[in-house]
């Protein structure tokens, strides 16, 4: 034992001084770990920043520069388009070059011997679906027309799904039949290809055949009494044309600031654009209502389709496809009412964008296979019509103003020339505005607001051109009428749904959200002065997500 101790004793004296060194040795380790950690640390932000700056500069930057340059010609091809346009509706105004002027037109003067007989047979065609708000309005100034009650058939298409609407819609019709109109209800079993299918029925019936020329109107439009006078000479003196379209004008424009911004839109759409192509090619969009089509051209055509959401173009462009011309009539007015809510606001906005795309899918290789057509009409139809007004228009709206433009401030390899993002859309705003004077002082929010509208046309156009999610979505915007706008709560910004998914849409918070950083950035950061921008745009998508937009009816 006492050895054991001794060698205990011995080996732990013995281990006591080698602790010394090793404690030394770990110590010197231990600090020299420590500078190299405290080294790393310091150095470990540097080297990240290096490598992501290194990874933002080799990748994101040569992607956003090649997406900023196809935006940029995009911007240039839209330029041109709209000058372009307003050269020609310019001209025509200064010039004085009305339809009268290029077309054949005289008054049908009837005499004693031909009585009615010189007017021509005509079929007024009102669809409908739910009207309740609305149908007495437009059957009312249908029967009204300054037309002979022997030379006119009224046909009112009803799809309503409402039983107590369709006995008051058809109430509505025997009470003016009782008043000597030649008026029909007519129903269906169900609505198949909706509107275009309730049209191309109405078209079968046997009535219908005594019929020369067909008008249109959606259930909320309401013509002037002479308007058969003024449109059915453009079409009984001039043996070419198959459709002429009078302009919208709108009854509740001042409901709201949505309603605004929709008919400064509108107003360029009618003055300019449909102005252009009627004086150029003789061709523009159908707008599916306050027009009228001679009914040969609709069956040569091959009458009304339901393969798209825009039957009215689908229509338009068939029978321009076989060397029918258009006239457009921008001094004959029909009442109308735009949406004032935004959700059906944004239904239209898809019907119309998803329907416009899909139908340049359809029919692109059909237009440039056809050899009625001469090569400039070709070539007008598929680039200005078709590719230039229902898809560039909304992709680079989107993508240059509302993406490029705010992640441009996060890379600084990248920088977008002034003329792409001030002078080109500075100069398409003015215009856009040169033809709505009275509403100039709106331009700033109607930039804004169109932007946020660009997000839905752009989903919409993708949809409409690969074919895919919602593409035939057919939902009727909602028309509240004379009775019901009496009760509106008609602020400028107002939130209309107590519901939670029905007053916030989250995309255009998201997206608010995303705005909001990079004009943070900016300021941090950037020092691109995008900012100011940036930060208004954010505040938009955000006053629209959260359902400021628009009006709302207490009792709905």
């Amino acid at each position: 034992m006492g050895t054991r101790g001794a060698g205990g004793a011995a080996a732990s004296s013995s281990g006591g001084g080698g602790g010394g060194s090793v404690s030394f040795l770990g110590t010197k380790i231990s600090n020299d770990l420590a500078r190299l950690l405290r080294g790393a640390c310091n150095l470990f932000p540097e080297q990240v920043g290096h490598i992501l700056r290194s990874l933002r500069a080799k990748t994101i930057a040569p992607l956003l520069r090649v997406a900023i340059a196809a935006c940029l010609i995009m911007s240039v091809m839209l330029l041109i388009e709209a000058v372009s346009m307003a050269a020609v509706s310019l001209a025509v105004k200064i010039l004085r070059r009305r339809p009268e002027k290029r077309y054949r037109w005289e008054p049908i003067a009837g005499d004693e011997e031909e009585g009615s007989l010189a007017y021509p047979m005509v079929l007024v065609q009102i669809p409908m679906f739910n009207e309740k708000k609305v149908y007495k309005l437009s059957i009312g100034a249908a029967c009204e027309l300054a037309w002979p009650s022997d030379r006119m058939i009224i046909q009112v298409l009803d799809d309503s799904t409402d039983s107590t609407i369709k006995d008051l819609v058809e109430l509505e019709c025997k009470l003016w039949a009782s008043k000597g109109m030649n008026i029909f209800y007519e129903v269906r079993d169900n609505r198949k290809g909706y509107k275009a299918g309730a049209l191309k029925e109405g078209m079968e019936h046997s009535y219908v055949r005594q019929c020369d020329f067909v008008v249109i109107f959606d259930a909320d439009f309401q013509p002037e009494s002479d308007f058969l006078n003024r449109t059915i000479p453009f079409l009984l003196h001039n043996s070419d044309v198959a459709l002429v379209q009078a302009r919208w004008e709108f009854v509740n424009f001042k409901e709201c600031l949505m309603t605004r911004i929709q008919k400064m839109t509108l107003d360029y759409h009618f003055k300019v654009e449909q102005e252009a192509g009627s004086s150029t090619f003789a061709f523009f969009g159908f707008n599916g209502t306050a027009g009228v089509w001679r009914i040969s051209a609709i069956n040569e055509a091959g009458g009304w389709k339901d393969r798209t959401t825009v039957e009215d173009m689908d229509l338009a462009v068939r029978a321009s496809l076989k060397g029918w011309k258009f006239v457009y009539i921008g001094d004959i007015k029909v009442k109308s009412e735009l949406p004032s809510i935004f959700k059906a606001y944004r239904h239209q906005q898809h019907r119309w964008t998803c329907g416009a795309a899909n139908l340049f899918r359809k029919m692109g290789m059909e237009i440039l296979t056809t050899k009625e057509l001469s090569i400039w009409k070709k070539l007008y139809l598929l680039y200005n019509f078709f590719f230039v007004r229902k898809v560039i228009a909304h992709v680079v709206t989107f993508y240059l103003y509302c993406v490029l433009v705010p992640v441009s401030v996060m890379v600084p390899e990248v920088n977008i020339p002034v003329w792409g993002v001030v002078y080109i859309p500075t100069a398409i705003t003015l215009l856009n505005a040169i033809r709505n004077p009275r509403s100039i002082h709106l331009l700033p929010l109607w930039v804004l607001f169109e932007n946020v509208m660009s997000m839905h046309r752009m989903k919409a156009t993708i949809m409409g051109l690969l074919e895919v999610g919602s593409v035939n979505e057919w939902v009727v915007t909602e028309k509240l009428g004379d009775a019901y706008r009496a009760k509106l709560d008609v602020p400028l910004l107002e939130k209309h749904s107590t519901r939670l998914r029905d007053r916030f849409t989250f995309s255009e918070i998201g997206f608010a959200t995303f705005l909001f950083f990079c004009a943070c950035y900016d300021i941090a950061f950037a020092g691109k002065y995008y900012y100011v921008y940036i930060f208004l745009q954010s505040i938009a998508f955000l006053v629209v997500g959260f359902g400021y937009v628009g009006t709302f009816i207490s009792d709905l």
